[in-house]
């Protein structure tokens, strides 16, 4: 199998990117997620495929990533939702983003979406635009952790925390533990209508 890794500058010279936050993966703030957002919504997946795109010196795999949509949070994403995302694997060629988050079938999410179709990854923040929601073994609860599988204890120290900033993922004991200790994914998703209803969107 073949893997290539193209340079941010050449991604950014095709996708002409709007903002260097998604070059340079700041982690951001709860408030930027949220205000940078055009849509936020939880969804399951339910279909991930890859694809050739371009021709020439822009000539790229993409990956075509098809939510079903559980819940509306921001915006008006409807019934389904695609995200195109830089990257994947297409006849045993494989072209990776460093960072970039990898969904599969079955997963379910909390996804802050912004220029889907324009930006490599259409997520705030790339990883940091992605949430997984979970299911406490112990308790039987869902919670939200990140994307590396990281407790989400507390909105306000989103993009402050080492290992949410760095995209770490960690072991399987340690993301059973991060379900016990994360935020109920009802109260995340009422953490961003908060934020939403006093922006006033």
């Amino acid at each position: 199998m073949k893997t290539f890794k193209p340079y941010i500058a050449a991604i950014c010279a095709v996708f002409a990117l709007h903002s260097a936050t998604a070059t340079t993966v700041i982690p951001p703030s709860f408030d930027e997620l949220v205000d940078h957002a055009q849509l936020i919504f939880q969804g399951t997946v339910t279909d991930s495929q890859s694809q050739w795109a371009g021709e020439g010196g822009t000539r790229r795999i993409v990956t075509n990533v098809t939510f079903k949509v559980d819940e509306a949070i921001k915006g008006e994403p409807g019934a389904t939702y695609t995200l195109r995302m830089l990257g994947g694997t297409v006849d045993g060629q494989t072209m990776e983003v460093t960072d970039s988050p990898k969904f599969k079938v079955g997963d379910r999410d909390i996804v802050f979406v912004e220029n889907n179709g324009s930006q490599f990854i259409p997520l705030v923040g790339i990883m940091h635009g992605r949430f997984r929601v979970q299911q406490d073994k112990v308790t039987g609860r869902e919670v939200v952790t990140t994307n590396g599988g990281n407790a989400v204890k507390d909105v306000a120290a989103l993009g402050k925390d080492d290992d949410h900033a760095h995209g770490k993922n960690v072991t399987q004991s340690a993301a059973a533990a991060a379900a016990s200790s994360s935020l109920g994914t009802s109260d995340f998703k009422s953490a961003i209508r908060a934020k939403l209803s006093k922006a006033g969107q």
